[in-house]
């Protein structure tokens, strides 16, 4: 849509063609249905956000900013809001706002949006694009093409990799295509034990799970549990920068439940809260210091008896509490499949692009823009930065 705008706010007939029944299905679902159109951040961390190629996205982000894209959507009608990590969302939090906006703006500049046509692949001459073909067959001619397709997540809303098709039929190179911003596989059980529970403030590292426990990421935040292991803001950005080094060993994640208490900090509470109620059972004594499940989970995981009354608790058995709690570990087999994935990671190799027009060095007139390129960003906004700026590029060069 963005791509189609700008194009014909050049003067070009344009049209869009679309194999759903409506448009911007998938991005009526983006920010839980409240569309995080961008992020106000300073443009240099536009770059340090995004994961794969982002100095390929030099011209894009200059061409058409961040801030462009809070002007333009406030210009359609879009009141925008900033919240916690210069994240913008609509004032009404509504994502079907954005939509409407964008289907006003094409009908504004003559688009001509056309429903329930999916193309099968490009017609392509002496190296140059001549149009495309539908499903059922028809031709329609252009002298330029770009293709929006968008990755393979959510296949449901059109999102089923057509554009890598098109793009390997006419010589391009695609890059392995892989879950991005998604949950965490775990086997031992810790998952579907907590499941629902959100830990909100805590610290955790991604180690090696050989002896050396080399850390590979760090980071502060929230973490859910699901019924097949780890999800939440901290472990979709570390999915996202850790997936393809989990397709070479499995990881081992470590959860520290108290970062703001040192180990003897943590220890002292413990003696505190113990000497006040030696008579209790532990699992009373400790009832205020994580959540329930939690703590269950912990004891259990330290082998003490949520029974056990606290006079019976040695030194070393309350240094083993600590321990655990600074250090809830649990396994990282896999991700999930990229059905469930926010954002798709590979496509359409971007060495083979003009990065200052989106325009294919393989084909002339044909033309990438967002999710079937391989570009991919953090959570926050910017991954729609990403699919604005390249879509208005590629739109501008028409």
């Amino acid at each position: 849509m963005m791509a189609a705008i700008q194009s014909a706010a050049c003067g070009n007939e344009v049209f869009l063609l679309e194999k759903n029944e409506k448009l911007g299905k998938k991005l009526f679902i983006t920010g839980k249905g409240r569309c995080n159109v961008t992020n106000a951040c300073d443009i240099s961390d536009l770059f340090s956000n995004v994961v794969s190629n982002s100095k390929f996205l030099y011209s894009a982000f200059y061409s058409f900013s961040n801030e462009n894209v809070m002007q333009f959507f406030e210009s359609v009608g879009v009141p925008l809001k900033i919240e916690r990590g210069q994240r913008v969302f609509p004032v009404s939090d509504k994502s079907s706002d954005i939509m409407r906006a964008l289907a006003q703006e094409c009908e504004r500049k003559r688009v001509h949006v056309c429903f329930h046509h999916t193309v099968r692949r490009l017609i392509i001459t002496d190296k140059r694009i001549k149009g495309v073909v539908l499903a059922d067959g028809k031709k329609m001619t252009a002298d330029k093409v770009i293709v929006a397709t968008g990755g393979k997540t959510y296949s449901s809303t059109g999102s089923a990799g057509d554009g890598y098709d098109m793009a390997g039929q006419c010589g391009h190179t695609i890059q392995p295509i892989r879950a991005g911003l998604t949950g965490w596989v775990s086997s031992d059980g810790t998952g579907k034990q907590l499941q629902g529970l959100t830990l909100k403030n805590v610290r955790t590292r991604i180690t090696t799970p050989d002896n050396t426990k080399k850390t590979l990421y760090e980071g502060f935040g929230e973490l859910l549990f699901t019924h097949y292991g780890v999800s939440g803001p901290l472990m979709l950005t570390a999915s996202s920068l850790l997936g393809d080094r989990l397709q070479e060993q499995p990881l081992l994640l470590h959860i520290d439940l108290k970062p703001a208490l040192s180990r003897e900090k943590l220890d002292r509470r413990l003696v505190d809260d113990f000497s006040s109620a030696m008579n209790s059972e532990i699992k009373n004594a400790c009832r205020h210091l994580l959540p329930k499940s939690m703590l269950s989970a912990v004891l259990h995981r330290a082998e003490i008896d949520s029974k056990v009354k606290i006079n019976q608790i040695t030194k070393d058995t309350r240094l083993k509490l600590v321990d655990t709690i600074k250090d809830y570990t649990l396994p990282l087999e896999q991700l999930r499949d990229i059905e469930e994935a926010i954002v798709t990671r590979g496509g359409v190799d971007v060495t083979q692009v003009d990065s200052s027009t989106m325009e294919s060095k393989l084909i002339s007139g044909l033309f990438f823009a967002g999710e079937v390129l391989d570009l991919d960003a953090l959570t926050g906004g910017f991954n729609l930065q990403i699919a604005w700026s390249t879509g208005y590029l590629a739109g501008m060069e028409f």
